[in-house]
């Protein structure tokens, strides 16, 4: 046995169709499957039960807990992992008949994001979901807390309050949400510099490992954390993407979306989201070669829309075209390109779609300079996407045409000269 497999625990997923598709219930436990890989755990089973309703009192029923208790004999899992989030009753009842440590889908996303979270603001977010999450399942839970001593649903910065009480934790709340103002506050007068300085931003958004950051550093030659898993990227990064005509953006690598998105998670994470909200343009990755990406995509527009993001303008890229399936189709009414992030070719062809959709929000100018405004001429180039550029020799003067950003700075100088030519 290698190392790798040592370290792994090991974990039974247990989950419940109500009222779905076969499709959707394996879907869901494939990607329950997945989270638990990327936390470092290894299934050893899946339990499913098909029921009208959640069980109040356990989750799954009398027959089904009597089922798990016989394979938590047989395999001896580290933990259990239930499907949905538990409420602190249901989590009480099935620790006083399983011996294994119990989580939900919540406490193992939120496992993963301690994993991942690299900046204070990350770290910071985290912990307050931890902590969110923990407060209204702490009485009682003598049996649960005794037991957790690390592994998978245990770790991140609010593992070391979990035995604390309620009035500690609430303080605790309190304390990194004044953090967090603090980080919040600093990052809105980042924004507001770069609003200033009228710059155009895009924002990668998307389903989980739908390969945003392998397209983010292919775009940018950036190097942001790339790899086959769930939740690759946290922290959002910003960097420069220079477009074919030489105009410059800025382009942020955001989290991953994913289907049933605890809520404490979408309310932690909301500033970390606001940075999409200042967004001009909405570039969706989606994994066009994962076999529920229609499911995947209309994750991500629901999002959208909770999140007050769907008026900004948004381009779907398909991405992993070499292996798409054969029946592969976009959704309607919607602008989109297939790509695959690995070749050349479909980055400078992105590029250039970038450009055109930029350039339908921007406004068309046309100026003359004189050849000793040199200075000006480069802030043109700089600032606005430029069409043509002639140097007439007999005049000295530089003919000049292209796009600007509605509020550019820059329409300050075309009004003067225009004036000037006026007079």
């Amino acid at each position: 046995m290698t190392d790798q497999n040592f370290n792994k625990e090991k974990a039974i997923l247990v989950g419940v169709q109500l009222n779905q598709t076969d499709n959707h219930i394996q879907q869901s436990l494939q990607e329950l499957q997945a989270l638990t890989e990327t936390a470092k755990g290894e299934v050893v089973s899946i339990l499913t039960q098909n029921r009208d309703r959640i069980h109040s009192g356990t989750y799954i029923g009398k027959g089904k807990v009597e089922e798990l208790q016989a394979l938590e004999e047989e395999h001896e899992p580290d933990v259990i992992i239930f499907n949905s989030e538990l409420s602190p009753s249901q989590n009480r009842n099935l620790s006083k008949v399983l011996s294994a440590r119990i989580i939900d889908r919540t406490q193992l996303i939120l496992d993963i994001f301690a994993q991942r979270a690299r900046s204070r603001e990350g770290k910071l977010q985290v912990q307050l979901a931890q902590l969110e999450y923990m407060l209204p399942r702490l009485g009682g839970q003598g049996i649960e807390l005794s037991r957790l001593g690390g592994g998978i649903g245990t770790r991140g910065p609010g593992e070391t309050k979990l035995e604390t009480d309620r009035r500690h934790i609430r303080n605790e709340i309190a304390e990194v949400k004044r953090q967090l103002n603090q980080v919040v506050k600093h990052r809105d007068q980042y924004r507001e510099r770069r609003r200033k300085n009228n710059v155009f931003q895009i924002a990668l958004v998307g389903y989980t490992n739908a390969g945003k950051s392998t397209l983010f550093n292919r775009l940018a030659e950036a190097d942001s954390f790339e790899e086959d898993q769930l939740f690759a990227t946290l922290d959002p990064m910003t960097r420069k993407l220079l477009l074919p005509s030489g105009y410059s953006v800025l382009m942020t690598d955001t989290v991953g979306f994913i289907q049933d998105l605890p809520t404490t998670l979408i309310a932690s994470f909301r500033s970390t989201l606001e940075e999409v909200n200042e967004a001009d343009m909405l570039l969706h990755i989606v994994d066009a070669s994962h076999p529920d990406y229609v499911e995947h995509e209309k994750t991500v527009h629901k999002l959208f829309a909770e999140l007050k993001m769907d008026h900004i303008p948004n381009m779907t890229v398909y991405n992993k075209k070499d292996n798409v399936w054969d029946e592969f189709t976009a959704l309607p009414d919607q602008q989109w390109m297939l790509i695959s992030a690995f070749d050349p070719n479909d980055i400078e062809a992105l590029k250039n779609k970038i450009e055109e959709s930029m350039i339908d929000q921007m406004i068309l100018f046309e100026i003359v300079l004189s050849s000793n405004e040199g200075s000006l001429l480069a802030k043109f180039k700089r600032e606005a996407v430029i069409k043509e550029l002639t140097f007439i020799e007999e005049k000295e003067e530089y003919k000049l045409s292209g796009y600007m950003l509605k509020d550019s700075p820059i329409t300050g100088y075309i009004k003067e000269h225009k004036n000037l030519n006026d007079n």
